[in-house]
C-alpha cells in the first residue's frame, strides 16, 4: 500500500476473470498487457504454485479502489537474489505520478523481502518510463534496438 495506491495481489480466480473478459474498449482496465499479464500468472501458478510475494498485482486507487494498472515481479528471485519488474497504468492514469509511486514501493517491498538487484526494461520511446526509473534511483545498464535496460542492485 502506498498513500495512494493499493497494488493488489492478484488470485487464481481475479486472473481467470480478466482473461476471460479479455481486454477493456478504448484505454480501460484491463489493457491488452494486462491480460498477457494474468495469462502468465495462471500458467506460473499452474507449473510452480502461486509465485507470490513475488507475483502480479493489480494496481488501485485508494480513494474508489479503480483499477488503473498492473504491476509486480516476473518470478521470485533468482540464485543471485535479483528480480525483473514490470509495471504499466492505463492512458488516463498516466501523468499523475502512479508509476513512480507503485516503482518506489516494488524496490522498497523487493529490498525488505531479500532481492539484492532488481531489473526492469523500457521501450526505447517510452521516455516518461525511463524517467521514473531513473528518478527512483535504476540505472540504463544496457539498451538494444527496441528497449532500455535498467538496474538497482543493494550491496547490503
Amino acid at each position: 500500500m502506498t498513500d495512494r495506491l493499493v497494488l493488489h495481489p492478484f488470485t487464481v480466480a481475479e486472473a481467470e476473470r480478466l482473461v476471460e473478459a479479455g481486454p477493456a474498449p478504448a484505454d480501460g482496465y484491463p489493457t491488452a498487457v494486462d491480460v498477457a499479464v494474468a495469462r502468465r500468472y495462471l500458467g506460473v501458478c499452474a507449473s510452480d504454485g502461486d509465485p507470490r510475494p513475488f507475483g502480479a498485482y493489480e494496481i488501485r486507487v485508494r480513494a474508489d479502489g479503480r483499477a488503473i494498472g498492473g504491476a509486480g515481479f516476473h518470478a521470485a528471485p533468482d540464485d543471485d537474489g535479483t528480480v525483473t519488474i514490470g509495471y504499466g497504468l492505463v492512458e488516463a492514469a498516466r501523468g499523475h505520478g502512479y508509476a513512480a509511486e507503485t516503482l518506489r514501493e516494488l524496490l522498497r517491498f523487493a529490498r525488505a523481502a531479500g532481492a539484492a538487484r532488481v531489473r526492469g526494461d523500457t521501450d526505447r520511446g517510452n521516455v516518461a518510463s525511463q524517467r521514473v526509473m531513473a528518478a527512483a534511483g535504476m540505472r540504463m545498464v544496457a539498451e538494444d534496438d527496441a528497449l532500455k535496460y535498467y538496474e538497482l542492485a543493494w550491496t547490503s
